[in-house]
């Protein structure tokens, strides 16, 4: 009997459980090919909901090995210390030693903290439930205090706002380059910063932050802002391994992809998610759950495409939507073209609230029906253009 091919798939996030369980679906009655998914832990974390667990909120546990092992797809738990694409291997931190055909690389991406001296050492991030975790361990400490969090994107937005509803002691300043909602239309803007202001959440924007320390953030025009904890959540940046196995990458250490998101060094790699360089007609897209789950479905189905002796389609996507939350009831929703710009449409209140509850919801149900009919639930393929019913942010 010939070997199995050999399909490894690294890291278990939206984009990386949506290849795997729409690829193991779709194989799970060839004995010639073995699935494998290698994370580093075996709880699904909810990323969007980070703010949550920081701010102290218990969010649903959902076992990836349980769902993986439904449809025959493998498990590893471990963290990813190398690749050798020559080789078609990966090393783990326990040096076990993996082999692989193809490679689904889906890292992600993490807290930008290296541009920024003291991010590293003093400020918190929302890279992993662990994270958050201590994040609202420190935050629980305070009686009183200064929180500042450090970049006014979405995932500043919404860290701001949950902090301060649930801690009203704390003085909560928002720090950002842009102003919050900069890329909203105007009265969504506006509905944006009077919910800050409702919350007692403080906006400077048009500031740099050039140092954090142990005790105070410093601003470019020389400034130094007092701080009991500062969240880092200004840019993000790709894990440093597909850059050091000698994979093309992008200057923030994305795998930079073809057209049917194959690594351009190495066609035996699809990058999703995070750690993916997309071009699309609208330039390169940005990293968010709403475009990272179709980049996994893609890659499963081009996949299979291979499998059978067939080409992969190009990927294409256009974005829908910009959810915000401003606490637990409160949100913005802003419509968007599929290049990401604002349409006039938008929603606020408790609509927008039960809109964005409603589509930022744990994908769990959506995996478990991609495991019964692949590519279901909140996105599927269509002739090469991924469109969504109602996809999360």
């Amino acid at each position: 009997m010939r070997n199995k091919r050999e399909i490894l798939i690294l890291g278990a996030g939206y984009a990386g459980m949506s290849a795997a369980v729409n690829l193991g679906a779709r194989v799970k009655r060839r004995d010639d090919v073995r699935v494998t998914v290698v994370n580093a832990g075996e709880r699904f974390v909810e990323r969007l909901r980070l703010h949550q667990t920081a701010t102290g909120q218990q969010l649903a546990e959902f076992d990836i090995p349980e769902l993986l092992e439904s449809i025959g797809v493998g498990f590893i738990r471990g963290r990813v210390r190398e690749i050798d694409p020559e080789a078609n291997t990966v090393r783990l931190d326990d040096q076990r030693l993996l082999r692989y055909d193809h490679l689904v690389y889906a890292l992600g991406g993490v807290a930008d903290t290296a541009r920024v001296p003291g991010a590293d050492e003093h400020a918190f991030t929302l890279d992993s439930a662990a994270d958050a975790a201590s994040l609202a361990g420190r935050l629980d400490r305070l009686a009183a205090g200064t929180v500042v969090v450090g970049g006014a994107g979405l995932t500043g937005i919404e860290s701001a706002a949950e902090i301060a509803e649930r801690y009203p002691q704390l003085r909560v300043l928002l720090l950002g380059r842009d102003e919050p909602g900069a890329a909203m239309t105007d009265k969504p803007r506006a509905y944006l910063r009077a919910g800050l202001d409702r919350l007692g959440v403080e906006v400077r924007g048009g500031v740099d932050v050039v140092k954090i320390l142990a005790d105070s953030v410093e601003l470019a025009a020389g400034e130094s802002i007092t701080a009991d904890a500062v969240l880092w959540t200004s840019g993000v940046r790709a894990a440093p391994v597909a850059a050091a196995a000698g994979l093309t990458v992008d200057d923030l250490g994305r795998i930079v992809t073809d057209p049917t998101l194959r690594s351009i060094s190495h066609p035996n790699v699809y990058a999703v998610g995070d750690a993916a360089a997309i071009e699309q007609g609208y330039g390169l897209m940005h990293g968010t759950c709403q475009s990272g789950m179709p980049t996994g479905v893609h890659a499963a189905v081009s996949l299979t495409r291979e499998l059978k002796g067939k080409q992969p389609k190009p990927f294409r996507f256009g974005y829908y939507h910009t959810p915000v939350s401003l606490g637990r009831a409160d949100a913005i929703v802003q419509f968007t073209k599929p290049d990401g710009s604002p349409r006039r449409w938008y929603l606020t209140g408790k609509r927008a609230t039960w809109y964005k509850e409603t589509v930022n919801a744990a994908p769990w149900p959506t995996f478990l029906r991609m495991t019964r009919f692949p590519g279901s639930g909140a996105i599927w393929p269509s002739g090469g253009r991924y469109t969504r019913r109602a996809g999360a942010r």
